[in-house]
C-alpha cells in the first residue's frame, strides 16, 4: 500500500498531514506493522505547548514502547480518543481513523523538510 501522497514523513515514522493552521498527526502503516499488535496509546493533553523534536506521547505494542515525536512547534488541540481507546485502529487505519493527535501551529513551513510519500516509501521498501 503507497503512502498518502497529501501526507509528509519524518525518519522516525510520524507522518503530518496539514489542514489550514492544523496538523493532524500519526505513525505510518510501516511503522504499525513494524510494532505489530499495539496494545496502548497515550498522547499528551489537548492544550500541551509542543516543541519541534519534541514528544506528543508515545505507542506501546507487545514489541516495545515508541514515543511519538512532533516536527512542528505548536499546541496539541485535540487527541484522538478512539485511538486511545481502541490502540488497535493505529495497526488497522494508521492514516485514518488511527490519527494520533492534532497540532495548531503558526509555522507550518518546517514539515517541507520532510520526506514526500514517494520518498518514505522508496526508502522504506523491502524492510
Amino acid at each position: 500500500m503507497a503512502s498518502p501522497a497529501n501526507c509528509r514523513y519524518s525518519e522516525s515514522h510520524e507522518w503530518f498531514r496539514v489542514e489550514g493552521k492544523t496538523v493532524t498527526v500519526g505513525i505510518t502503516k510501516f511503522a504499525a506493522d513494524e510494532l505489530t499488535d499495539i496494545t496502548y496509546v497515550e498522547m499528551k493533553p489537548a492544550g500541551t505547548k509542543i516543541s519541534a523534536g519534541g514528544s506528543v506521547g508515545e505507542v506501546e505494542s507487545v514489541k516495545t514502547t515508541s514515543d511519538i515525536y512532533s516536527a512542528i512547534t505548536g499546541t496539541i488541540v485535540a487527541v484522538n480518543a478512539d485511538a486511545t481507546k481502541d490502540p488497535s485502529l493505529v495497526n488497522t487505519d494508521s492514516f485514518g481513523r488511527g490519527w494520533l493527535v492534532q497540532i495548531e501551529c503558526a509555522d507550518v513551513s518546517p514539515l517541507e523538510k520532510l520526506m514526500d510519500a514517494t520518498t518514505y516509501d522508496k526508502k522504506n521498501a523491502g524492510h
